[in-house]
């Protein structure tokens, strides 16, 4: 199995579940006024991807997964490396969940997603 028929695949390069070709952004992640504009539908095999209304309220469980790593992950490093004082751990944390929030969000929505929509290998292939 390639890299490429994996929901990896498409949750790493932000790819259509269904046919790993389609874009899931119609901007970049660090465009701020548009950071969380998705498209109805993939360009390329017309897969929806919002599924049912309100389809993204449980990406919100993915995103604190995916935050509470981020937390452990800057606690971790900051106690092995400095072992600095409480309000270095909160005031880094606060500063990387800032920064990286929309990157959270994409991922999360994308990670969501794969739970519901497979991959379709293209005939052919």
């Amino acid at each position: 199995m390639k890299l490429k028929e994996t929901a990896l695949y498409s949750i790493l390069y932000q790819k259509c579940p269904h046919c790993h070709e389609g874009e899931l952004w119609n901007s970049g992640a660090f465009n701020l006024k548009h950071y969380a504009d998705m498209p109805e539908k993939c360009s390329q095999c017309g897969q929806r991807f919002y599924l049912e209304p309100n389809f993204y309220s449980g990406a919100m469980y993915v995103s604190y997964g995916l935050q509470v790593a981020l937390f452990a992950t800057i606690y971790v490093a900051l106690k092995v490396l400095f072992d600095p004082p409480a309000e270095v751990y909160i005031v880094a944390i606060v500063v990387a969940s800032a920064l990286l929030f929309t990157l959270t969000y994409r991922f999360s929505r994308a990670i969501y997603l794969n739970f519901f929509v497979s991959y379709k290998k293209p005939e052919g292939k």
